[in-house]
């Protein structure tokens, strides 16, 4: 008979009764500086920080950045395996200003909003 290891996963419940796992770990994050909308289903995503990855064209990594620009995706954090959400590359901006954008990717129209600096 083989033994069966278990793993604790801290967790707790916050304010909304929801609970919330391995805070500690990075793989659920308890601040959120960005907001992502998706527009077809209003579908939202937040993270602490973000990251806009460029692509070669066989579609591997190639560098990241600090700013959005077309044929560049964005990844949410936490930054590690467990990271919250990728959209494909963006295809066109279609408005820009401090703390906001709106853009098209591949697949999808999304609205990016900065909560803090």
């Amino acid at each position: 008979m083989s033994k069966i290891k278990q793993t604790k996963i801290p967790a707790i419940i916050d304010e909304d009764g929801l609970i919330k796992i391995a805070v500690k770990q990075g793989v659920i994050e308890n601040e959120f500086n960005w907001k992502l909308v998706r527009e077809r289903d209003g579908l939202v995503n937040e993270s602490k920080e973000i990251k806009w990855l460029e692509w070669n064209e066989d579609g591997t990594f190639k560098s990241e950045h600090s700013e959005p620009a077309v044929g560049r995706s964005l990844l949410m954090s936490p930054f590690n395996r467990y990271f919250t959400w990728q959209t494909t590359t963006i295809t066109e901006i279609v408005e820009q200003k401090e703390n906001y954008i709106k853009f098209k990717t591949k697949n999808s129209n999304y609205e990016l909003w900065q909560l803090k600096d």
